[in-house]
């Protein structure tokens, strides 16, 4: 058995969906389950509907109801769906009438908001596959087991979840159904949608294959697995065929494309591989994310980076010799509710980094009684993902590539994971940090060389 991903590009018209039937039929000897997003920019519209009805007053559905419809028709799919998938938009109708009406948006009500998008696309996807001769059946996420509890927008799982997903999961194919399961939602205990945040749909997919033991997790996207870089960025980025989850975790909170990680968590927890794939071009060998160490890591795998970041320095010789010094500088920032992306500390200041929208008017009062902290916005993580055992290298001919170009490395930090360095650059910096530093350790031969040199000298 695997579990098969699809994500919203994958299913954004009637071309995408017949596309990813076809894969899904050159792997139904795999006995795959599938995990649906919602299609291409509905989620986008249905936030946009509830800002109009928010703002104006006005039900507005005309996008959502457009694109579904036209698939529905391009697809040649029956009546019976078309009056199905109408009654969704009859509920969403008088979703956004009371949100016109109260005036009132609530993280409740946009949950089940964006509920529709995912509800709507497996409904849709489940009947092209049943035309094409594939016998699935469409499954809402609490009818496939998932209940979580009640954060509405960042919801967790329930331990329970997973007993009542592989329940349900053997029911439904044990009658030679293919499930088609919505990605990103859940209900809690009163029967409230919720979802499930960041990574959200992956998350469903790869909790689906803990609960079953699934033999692996396919997450299509619209891209060749992970690369050594953005292709935004730079011209020939290099397809990474093999990672460690440590490493593709580290990719993915520092910027890239990946799984989030915590939707790689339950596959850590039974060494079940994930596969990245790209459903427009299905030939692409794409990336494999496994239990690491991965033997033969290179001098460097890849790159990413992390705009819009705040840098706060923080200094308090008074605390010298001083225990808690840290504690207390945690505490503050816990206090006010404050995730920390990256540390570097000495025995009397701390410099750390964290997403620039956060507001640090309390935590500024209440450190500056004890230490001096200095905040600087505009600011952007780097981070090189390789074979951190021969991190003097790196550094090296990281902090060289910097020198040549006239930017000033402002912090340090070397992860826990031994699988990254990052460092903090000015945001305007970056993006030519990023293509300096691939050119140099991807396109440049000579330095290829001699970093492979290198490590086969060790």
């Amino acid at each position: 058995m695997i579990v098969m991903k699809f994500g919203g590009s994958s299913v954004a018209g009637a071309e995408q969906i017949a596309n990813m039937t076809e894969i899904i039929k050159s792997r139904i000897k795999n006995k795959p389950i599938l995990v649906v997003s919602a299609m291409g920019n509905t989620t986008d519209y249905l936030l946009e509907a509830a800002q109009i009805a928010l703002e104006k007053s006005i039900v507005s559905i005309e996008k959502i109801e457009e694109l579904h419809l036209k698939t529905i028709g391009e697809l040649n799919l029956d009546a019976v769906l078309q009056k199905e998938i109408k009654k969704l938009f009859w509920e969403l109708g008088s979703l956004l009438t009371g949100i016109s009406l109260t005036r009132e948006l609530t993280d409740r009500t946009k949950d089940c908001l964006v509920s529709f998008g995912e509800r709507m696309s497996v409904r849709i996807v489940s009947a092209y596959l049943c035309s094409q001769k594939i016998n699935a059946q469409a499954l809402d996420a609490w009818d496939a087991g998932f209940i979580s509890d009640s954060s509405f927008g960042r919801a967790e799982l329930r331990k329970e979840s997973y007993v009542r997903i592989a329940s349900a999961m053997r029911i439904v194919t044990a009658e030679g159904i293919l499930p088609v399961v919505t990605g990103f939602i859940a209900k809690d205990e009163n029967g409230n949608i919720t979802t499930l945040g960041r990574g959200g749909s992956d998350l469903s997919a790869t909790v689906i294959a803990a609960a079953c033991k699934a033999s692996e997790v396919q997450i299509w996207k619209d891209v060749d697995g992970i690369l050594s870089a953005d292709p935004r960025l730079v011209k020939d980025p290099r397809p990474v065929e093999l990672v460690s989850y440590d490493e593709a975790a580290e990719l993915a909170y520092f910027g890239a494309q990946v799984l989030h990680p915590r939707a790689m968590l339950p596959c850590i927890k039974t060494g079940i591989p994930v596969l990245v794939k790209n459903s427009f071009n299905p030939a692409s060998p794409g990336t494999k994310i496994e239990q690491g160490p991965v033997k033969n890591t290179p001098l460097i795998r890849a790159l990413t980076s992390k705009k819009n970041v705040t840098l706060v320095d923080i200094v308090s010789t008074r605390m010298l010799g001083q225990s808690g010094f840290l504690a207390q500088v945690f505490s503050e920032f816990a206090k006010n509710n404050i995730s920390i992306d990256m540390i570097a500390t000495s025995e009397v200041s701390v410099s750390l980094t964290l997403d620039t929208d956060r507001d640090l008017t309390a935590v500024c009062r209440e450190v500056s009684e004890y230490a001096s902290i200095e905040v600087k916005t505009g600011m952007a993580i780097v981070t090189i993902i390789g074979d951190v055992r021969r991190s003097s290298e790196i550094l090296h001919e990281a902090f060289g590539v910097c020198r040549k170009l006239g930017f000033q490395v402002q912090m340090l930090s070397q992860g826990a994971s031994k699988v990254n360095i990052s460092f903090i650059v000015n945001d305007k910096e970056v993006d030519t940090i990023i293509k300096e530093l691939h050119r140099f350790f991807f396109a440049d031969k000579t330095a290829v060389k001699l970093a492979e040199k290198a490590g086969k000298k060790k």
